[in-house]
């Protein structure tokens, strides 16, 4: 037997007395659309293990920028916070978008990237010259681009990173084309 409450849009169960289905209303969407929207997004932080690799990573080989940075000595801990080169305006004047490095100090642990966090995305101007200069600063291109639109790395710390090219797909091309999948992505 399944009881519903109208005003929530909720439907139960007797069996579980869990949610089942929930039923949004247009007129409430609509309402939270127009008076309560009010989130922004900021900035997505990655524990890194090794700090001097992971800028390495993503300011030397990804081109990323550093746009702030706070050492926090009660606390022992590093926040770099970084933008793409094509965000930089927009991340200095409003603090967003960025992606925020933390640097724990005294930390032996080792990070690992569960399956709850998927990845970052960034767009890229040519995604096979951007792999090409990847592989020649010794970056493994985990999912090679063979559509000629995407193609994923990982950084230092495990984190992967999507890499799509700019508006339409490139025609496939070789090496890239045959290139077989390395690791996870």
């Amino acid at each position: 037997m399944r009881r519903s409450d109208e005003k929530s849009g909720l439907r139960f169960t007797s069996r579980t007395g869990y949610s089942e289905q929930k039923k949004y209303r247009v007129d409430t969407f609509i309402h939270f659309k127009k008076e309560s929207c009010f989130m922004k997004y900021l900035h997505t932080m990655i524990r890194v293990g090794d700090i001097d690799a992971a800028l390495d990573f993503f300011v030397g080989k990804l081109g990323m920028v550093e746009t702030r940075r706070k050492d926090v000595p009660e606390g022992k801990f590093t926040l770099i916070f970084l933008a793409a080169d094509q965000d930089l305006k927009q991340a200095k004047a409003e603090r967003a978008p960025e992606v925020e490095l933390t640097y724990n100090w005294d930390s032996e642990e080792t990070y690992t990237g569960g399956r709850n966090f998927g990845h970052l995305a960034f767009t890229v101007k040519d995604i096979y010259a951007t792999c090409a200069k990847l592989m020649a600063e010794g970056v493994t291109i985990n999912r090679p681009p063979r559509d000629g639109r995407m193609a994923f790395v990982k950084s230092p710390d495990g984190i992967s990173l999507e890499l799509l090219q700019e508006g339409e797909a490139q025609a496939p091309a070789e090496p890239w084309a045959s290139m077989e999948n390395t690791g996870s992505w």
